[in-house]
């Protein structure tokens, strides 16, 4: 019973505010860059509307469901975190987008499939703050609107999977991400996502109580991959992330 009314409490509650929060933050977001845009130009519009983009997410995940859900960062990476670059993450819940926001990157835009373009409220935001969709762009000009991001000091966020996964067990790797670095050079950031699996599980929007852990690995620089292959690389950040997921969730030791 104690456990039931933690599920009631949690998800009555994060749903009654994350509707008007959410009406109320993109409505001002858009209305605050649109004022702001002629008079500080179209560049460092976009910039703070995608850091603003980050503190809606950080109320999302760290205040609106607490102490219910509890989201920790670690950085792992000895000091060392490029910015910008190309963070690579697992896939298990609709949830991850949001976790996003716990990175400290100065500036960042997810790479995407098509369904949260169709979201209301959200589906727009992410279009205006230039969010990629891989699925609905020629290759070419998916790598030319990456790299210019990328040179403009824009980290680029992947979930390479494709698709949220039904398991513990990671699925593989598309390759356009890893051909993406190879012709960028741009540093690889793995990120290893744990215990948002059922926060929430998939197929559903029901929130479970729990803690989630975001991991940043140390950087792959251009001097770590330079000789491999498209298909060695993404294996290789592939076995990073699943071996230290491994490591996190008690199925291995160091």
């Amino acid at each position: 019973m104690k456990n039931f009314l933690k599920l009631i409490a949690l998800n009555g509650i994060f749903y009654l505010l994350l509707v008007p929060f959410s009406v109320v933050a993109v409505v001002t977001l858009a209305l605050f860059i649109a004022i702001q845009a002629p008079f500080i130009g179209h560049r460092r519009a976009m910039r703070l509307f995608r850091r603003a983009i980050r503190w809606y997410g950080y109320v999302v995940i760290y205040i609106l469901p607490y102490p219910w859900v509890r989201v920790r960062y670690e950085d792992h990476s000895a000091g060392a975190s490029p910015d910008p670059g190309i963070v690579i993450c697992n896939h298990r819940s609709s949830s991850d987008p949001f976790l996003m926001a716990a990175l400290p990157l100065s500036e960042a835009v997810q790479i995407v499939n098509t369904w949260p373009f169709r979201l209301p409220l959200w589906g727009p935001m992410a279009r205006w703050a230039g969010y990629l969709n891989i699925k609905a762009m020629p290759v070419e000009d998916f790598f030319r609107r990456a790299s210019v991001m990328l040179a403009d000091g824009v980290s680029l966020i992947v979930f390479p999977e494709g698709t949220r996964t039904r398991t513990l067990e990671m699925g593989p790797f598309h390759g356009s991400l890893f051909r993406l670095a190879l012709e960028t050079k741009a540093p690889i950031i793995p990120l290893c996502i744990s215990g948002n699996e059922r926060i929430p599980p998939r197929g559903s929007m029901v929130l479970r109580p729990g803690v989630i852990v975001l991991r940043q690995l140390p950087a792959l620089t251009w001097d770590h991959y330079k000789d491999l292959s498209a298909f060695q690389l993404k294996n290789k950040v592939r076995d990073l992330i699943a071996h230290e997921l491994d490591v996190m969730e008690g199925r291995s030791v160091l």
